[in-house]
């Protein structure tokens, strides 16, 4: 097998503003293989013509356009507003009168995983940086005590404050290895479980608490039968780490959670479940709005062949930034996410090499004039995107007085340039390297075309600064992007390969070293390890960005984690999108 080497795998991809390194590439004869033909279809299309073309035999949505639009909710007026504000008024006097550190962390953190911490940035903020500037963490007498550490190391580290990772050698022994004696303190290892996830590149001692803990947290389930709070805790953070979690998903788990907890505070468990279902209702909101967009471009009835997903795309977008205020990102992302996989499934599914070359070009040229060129089916897809860009763009020169077009068009024709060469690839029976293969799918996955999208709404830059984003590409999004195409790749490729797509990391990993599948998705899992430690460390380095943005990319490789979770959540509606789908954006709480 060939070995991991991360830095190799990510070192050299480009960034989307680079003009001096083309993405459709002329494709070598090396490592070529047979172009398969299974799942193909023969159709006639708009041009009277008869192509082979293949089918991925998507299934139609399971909620249709009459059930979002009659989605109601109670939730909603003066008076639903006004005992809100009673009870974060209550939790605000609870925050102040926490006179112990440790009970203020443990209230940070229950408001954290109940969904509600956005209500209390500013008394939140004010707190952990107290702590911070105290250098509380190694100044106090809990310094021996892992569940106050960890808890308090991990709260520190997910808002870029960097805690040395050597507060953790207090529970070492002397040869250096994690003592005996904090196996029977399961509070302790569950949190520093969950800070070890907060790691760097080069930080052995988390390394070593996640391999130590992750060993006796499993050791406890298989040998631990009961339903205790703590216990299903463990359970659920051994499947996937808090730091990898959507976190409107999180929280729905968490209230059902908590009302079991023998020592609950009834006013966080009030708040919590009039929350969610307040802003359940501003999620309705946004489905119906995207909903009647997308019937109106014809896209779902008019391309059989594309996934119809509409709901699982605003599901998306809930995992992207949840607040109820960012309702017009939700949205646009919301559309991005329907464009992104309509247009995905043109260029793996349907069309021909010829039709791709031709739609790649239409989109570089953003010239509506350029449609003549094209299929019908294709005039349709590429009318429906230059409209809905054109709109947004119209919409942040009117309100922000930036004309951002140039930017977004770029982002589009690289998509389409990156898929294109997918699509040669996959018609000259060739196999990438992973290398290669990496360099081109962090681009083709779409996540650096929503964040740009989402910077503009988001962050109101000046020209110059919008320029300079475009320019100096953050390598955050490089690492989200990432994660999502691994992600994806992990939920999917099996299903992928059956009908004959390009190759996925996992088989370009098998095909260039040899290796099993298992062994090819063990490193692909490092590899998305990998990219949560640039991830981590990025958010150290205090970058000139918005932390709203900040927030969009780190929330976006969560959403990829948890749609991916149990296989192709994207694509399939059923099981637990379903039922993901009811509990976010359908039934109250």
């Amino acid at each position: 097998m060939a070995p991991t080497h991360l830095d190799s795998s990510f070192s050299t991809l480009p960034t989307l503003a680079s003009p001096s390194r083309p993405l459709v590439e002329s494709v070598s004869s090396k490592n070529s293989r047979s172009v398969p033909t299974k799942g193909r279809c023969k159709v006639t299309t708009g041009d009277d013509d008869q192509i082979v073309r293949r089918s991925a035999n998507y299934q139609t949505s399971m909620w249709d356009y009459d059930f979002v639009q009659s989605l109601t909710s109670k939730y909603k007026g003066e008076p639903y507003i006004a005992r809100s504000e009673k009870l974060k008024a209550n939790i605000r006097m609870m925050l102040a009168n926490a006179s112990k550190p440790l009970d203020q962390l443990e209230l940070i953190d229950t408001l954290e995983r109940l969904g509600l911490s956005y209500h209390f940035v500013d008394e939140i903020k004010s707190i952990l940086k107290s702590l911070f500037d105290e250098n509380h963490i190694e100044n106090t007498e809990t310094v021996h005590d892992l569940y106050a550490t960890a808890l308090e190391f991990r709260l520190l580290r997910q808002r870029g404050y960097h805690v040395p990772q050597e507060v953790f050698n207090h529970f070492k022994d002397e040869q250096g290895n994690f003592r005996a004696c904090i196996h029977d303190d399961l509070k302790g290892m569950l949190n520093l479980y969950e800070a070890s996830y907060f790691l760097v590149d080069g930080e052995n001692i988390l390394e070593d608490a996640r391999d130590f803990t992750t060993k006796n947290l499993e050791n406890y389930v298989k040998k631990c039968n009961t339903t205790e709070y703590l216990s299903e805790l463990v359970s659920h953070a051994l499947e996937l780490p808090l730091a990898w979690r959507m976190l409107r998903l999180e929280a729905h788990w968490f209230i059902n959670l908590y009302e079991t907890k023998t020592d609950m505070e009834p006013v966080l468990l009030e708040l919590a479940k009039l929350d969610f279902n307040m802003v359940q209702a501003v999620y309705q909101e946004d489905l119906k709005d995207s909903s009647r967009w997308w019937k109106m471009t014809g896209l779902g009835e008019k391309l059989d062949f594309a996934r119809d997903r509409l709901v699982v795309y605003l599901l998306w977008s809930v995992g992207i930034i949840f607040e109820p205020q960012f309702g017009n990102i939700r949205r646009m992302i919301t559309k991005l996410n329907s464009l992104i996989t309509t247009i995905d499934d043109v260029y793996d599914v349907y069309g021909t090499l010829d039709e791709l070359e031709l739609f790649t070009d239409a989109v570089v040229r953003w010239d509506l004039n350029f449609m003549d060129h094209l299929p019908d089916y294709m005039k349709l897809c590429f009318f429906a995107l230059f409209n809905s860009i054109n709109e947004i763009a119209y919409d942040i020169l009117r309100d922000q007085g930036v004309d951002n077009l140039p930017y977004l068009k770029k982002t589009w024709a690289d998509l389409c340039k990156s898929h294109l060469l997918e699509a040669k690839w996959y018609y000259s029976g060739y196999t990438p390297t992973l290398q290669e293969y990496l360099d081109n799918a962090w681009i083709s996955v779409g996540a650096p075309l929503a964040i740009v999208h989402a910077y503009f709404y988001a962050s109101n830059p000046t020209t110059k600064e919008a320029s300079h984003f475009m320019e100096e590409y953050p390598d955050i999004i490089r690492w989200s992007s990432i994660i999502l195409r691994l992600a994806d790749d992990l939920g999917t490729s099996s299903d992928e390969m059956k009908r004959g797509d390009v190759s996925k990391s996992i088989q370009c990993y098998m095909y260039e070293s040899e290796a099993s599948e298992e062994e090819a998705r063990d490193h692909i899992r490092k590899l998305i390890s990998n990219a949560w430690k640039k991830i981590n460390a990025y958010q150290f380095s205090d970058p000139h960005i918005s932390q709203t943005i900040i927030g969009v990319v780190v929330n976006l490789a969560r959403a990829a984690q948890c749609i991916y979770q149990y296989g192709d959540g994207h694509a399939i509606e059923h099981l637990e999108t379903k039922d993901r789908v009811m509990s976010l954006l359908i039934k109250p709480l």
